[in-house]
């Protein structure tokens, strides 16, 4: 069935629902609204407002009660609005939930999904726009993922209601209704730590994820286009845990590395990307890995995202000057 991203996450949401009565969602607006997005529209309507309830507006007790319900054996998948309010609730997410199995000495687990819309270039404000990913990359205990495409949404956020700690499931707004793809009904997974080989190529390895898979896709094109480059595309689609292995292969094949990602540059998914092909990669490498990022910057007031986002156009400069004798 073709899905656009919101539909499959729907989908997803509502066989986890029919799967596991212990399985709850919790947010704001989430009920009668469907959430701010419509993701869980018609699901309290379905399931009932014991199962699909709104909350009040406190990040904090959202993912606080959460991390009670998970001690007491309840699987709650909670919603914050926008990824940019994941700083009102950092103390319950990082110092409670991604360190229970540590501090109870593997007692207790915490199978909680975080949700949370994140990105830019639809004209919202900082705080809606940015991305956190590399801020909770920095947490011992919580996976990180960032799907690019309905069937990988549907597929990964299943993975992550089964896993048994914390997985952060952050949702790129622009690829919310941006595309339709062919996503089976039923129910399926896709692992978590497994990125995917969206292009095979030979001469540079481009490395990205999210809503810079598509900007990857029209960069590499132009670079087979105008220089006959063969691109590689990583889609990394978790960036805790990283695929090392897939990230190591491609670029010990093409001795060229670019990565892409709109979250700020300094200490970012491509810095750690770098480190690691640095680790392992050194000797294949025929020119340094080059970063396209967003900018060490607070986001800017909408309208000003193009100047600010990473586009085709420079991701197709970045190929060029690794490519290029």
């Amino acid at each position: 069935m073709q899905m656009t991203m919101i539909e499959a996450l729907n989908n997803a949401l509502s066989l986890e629902l029919e799967r596991d009565k212990r399985t709850i969602l919790l947010g704001q607006d989430i009920g009668a609204n469907g959430g701010v997005f419509r993701v869980t529209e018609h699901l309290q309507r379905r399931f009932g407002e014991q199962r699909v309830f709104d909350t009040p507006l406190s990040e904090s007790a959202i993912i606080g009660s959460s991390v009670g319900m998970v001690v007491y054996g309840m699987r709650p998948i909670a919603e914050i609005q926008f990824a940019g309010f994941l700083y009102l609730c950092m103390s319950q997410l990082v110092t409670q939930a991604a360190r229970m199995r540590f501090r109870s000495a593997g007692v207790y687990t915490c199978p909680l999904v975080v949700r949370a819309p994140y990105g830019g270039g639809v004209r919202t404000p900082e705080l809606h726009s940015d991305s956190l990913e590399g801020i909770f990359m920095q947490t011992p205990g919580l996976k990180v993922v960032l799907p690019s495409t309905p069937y990988d949404a549907k597929g990964l956020l299943a993975s992550a209601v089964a896993d048994p700690d914390p997985v952060l499931f952050l949702e790129n707004i622009k690829l919310y209704r941006s595309f339709r793809q062919e996503t089976p009904e039923e129910h399926y997974t896709l692992p978590l730590g497994k990125a995917n080989i969206v292009q095979e190529g030979h001469d540079v390895s481009l490395i990205a994820y999210g809503a810079m898979v598509s900007v990857a896709r029209e960069a590499a094109q132009r670079a087979q286009d105008e220089l006959g480059a063969s691109i590689e595309i990583i889609d990394l689609r978790t960036i805790w845990p990283l695929d090392e292995a897939a990230i190591i292969a491609s670029v010990e094949k093409t001795g060229r590395a670019v990565i892409v990602h709109e979250a700020p540059r300094a200490g970012g998914v491509g810095a750690e990307v770098v480190s690691i092909i640095n680790d392992h990669c050194l000797y294949s490498l025929l020119k340094p890995v080059e970063r396209v990022t967003g900018y060490d910057t607070p986001y800017p007031v909408p309208g000003q995202e193009d100047f600010y986002l990473p586009t085709p156009a420079r991701v197709f400069d970045a190929l060029k000057r690794v490519f290029e004798p």
